[in-house]
């Protein structure tokens, strides 16, 4: 048996719990890498998204009493699926999304790692006791929001929708999902049907793919409680101002352009090696990518020089055969960042490999003299490029790396690691990592970054707590209390 049958007429609908006609037509979902059709499936438009609104509102309050152990049992068996049916789905992470089969294998078990940890914090302990007079009680308890919008990226499909929805099933809310029109299939429908067979009661989960207009249907509805985003800042900014105006909770992931700090006393081969992982893993489409390359000028040309050979020795091409690398997701995304680097060359950064296309597939480049003020340095890439820039100073290195309006992930190398340690303490980020490259991620971690790359919320087992539920203040009297009037 498998989760998803591309024939079947479930691909062409949305899902409320069983699967209905989408009213927003259907879209051909073709593989990157070779332009061939792997489904069809229904769009929603804002009808359909206010109909599963009002769907998840009726559902929200019996999925709240229900245990927690029931809840967390939920999780257990979602994971249990998803383990069952993993070669499926790691098939069409590769088709749809362009994924190459380690990446693939990556986002499926850390998507089960998020279901098996999701299920442990259900069942902890959701509140305190709190001090209080004679015959009285006082606590503090968390609940639920009611209703919980997730909207989910191309990128990492699979795991950004399922980092957000699994928690928040968790502890108590119903969840609307909108998945990028990318990436329906692996990033939605999988998802609908993963907890289909885990028991799920119908109407607690809606996945809904759609444009901008499902999506902004589902950010602006008062009867939405939060909205968990990851995505471009640009549409971020968007969400968060629509959410602050309707005072409902939102927890942003946004893009990065993440600094790789090479200090002098590195160990370069180790940090080519990581640099070119940071920059090229998944075609740099990463939020976490290592977009800057910050290199002390005594170890620079030793580097530039590992990481051009790096870059040329991967394999691109259709990631269903033996590649390093798959396609970009879409013609756009090409464009964009052969746009920077043709732009960057332009403004006199030199071109050290790649700077070319091959089909879908964007070589990974190395740009060498890259400077403050060049496209390459200033916006988030997303493709597999890596612009580096020369500083003679550790506290240069500070600077040039806060010196942009992102703050997600950072690396520093050095050989020193109490001086790394002490400089990543001086980052504007969310997440450093001492000798380490700038993509990590787990399911129990504080996740998230600051400026215009979120809000500074976080996700992961205890963090997601706060993000998932709000705080309630009750308090009981063993006799009624007597006031003066």
């Amino acid at each position: 048996m498998t989760l998803i049958d591309p024939d079947t007429s479930d691909t062409s609908g949305v899902f409320d719990g069983a699967w209905r006609p989408s009213r927003g037509g259907t879209l051909e979902v073709t593989n990157p890498a070779t332009g061939t059709r792997i489904a069809t499936v229904g769009l929603a438009d804002a009808d359909d998204m206010k109909l599963a609104i009002a769907g998840a509102v009726a559902a929200a309050p019996a999925w709240a009493a229900t245990s927690a152990h029931v809840r967390a049992e939920t999780m257990r068996n979602a994971a249990q699926v998803l383990t069952v049916h993993r070669e499926e789905v790691i098939g069409w992470l590769v088709r749809e999304g362009g994924a190459v089969r380690g990446k693939a294998e990556y986002e499926v078990g850390a998507s089960i790692d998020e279901l098996w940890t999701a299920a442990a914090i259900a069942t902890r302990p959701p509140g305190h006791v709190l001090a209080a007079g004679p015959g009285e009680h006082s606590v503090a308890t968390r609940v639920p929001h009611g209703v919980v919008g997730v909207i989910s990226p191309w990128n990492v499909p699979l795991l950004l929708a399922m980092r957000a929805l699994a928690p928040a099933l968790a502890l108590g809310n119903a969840v609307v999902l909108k998945p990028d029109v990318h990436t329906p299939v692996s990033g939605g429908h999988v998802i609908a049907r993963v907890f289909t067979e885990a028991g799920l009661p119908p109407g607690v989960l809606h996945v809904l793919p759609g444009d901008a207009a499902p999506g902004e249907a589902l950010v602006s509805h008062p009867d939405v409680a939060m909205i968990a985003f990851t995505g471009s800042s640009a549409v971020g900014r968007r969400i968060g101002a629509t959410a602050g105006r309707l005072l409902k909770r939102v927890s942003l992931e946004l893009g990065g352009n993440n600094p790789f700090l090479v200090l002098a006393d590195a160990d370069v081969e180790a940090a080519a090696s990581a640099g070119a992982w940071g920059s090229f893993f998944h075609g740099g489409q990463i939020c976490m990518q290592a977009g800057r390359h910050i290199v002390h000028r005594a170890v620079a040309e030793e580097y530039v020089g590992l990481l051009a050979a790096k870059a040329g020795a991967l394999r691109v091409g259709d990631p269903a055969g033996d590649v390093d690398l798959g396609p970009l997701i879409s013609p756009e995304q090409l464009s964009r960042v052969d746009r920077i680097v043709r732009e960057t060359v332009a403004a006199g950064a030199s071109l050290l490999a790649g700077g070319v296309s091959d089909g879908q597939c964007y070589l990974p480049t190395v740009l060498g003299g890259v400077t403050p003020g060049m496209p390459a340095f200033e916006e988030e890439i997303f493709g597999p490029v890596a612009p580096v820039t020369v500083v003679d100073s550790d506290d240069e290195a500070v600077a040039m790396a806060n010196s942009t309006e992102y703050g997600l992930s950072a690396a520093v190398f050095t050989s020193d690691v109490a001086r790394g340690d002490a400089l990543g303490t001086r980052l504007r980020v969310g997440m450093v990592h001492v000798n380490d490259q700038t993509i990590n991620d787990a399911a129990h971690v504080p996740f998230g970054g600051v400026g215009a790359s979120g809000n500074g919320a976080r996700h992961g087992a205890d963090h997601s707590w706060d993000e998932f539920t709000r705080w309630q203040w009750r308090t009981t009297n063993t006799t009624p209390v007597r006031y003066p009037w």
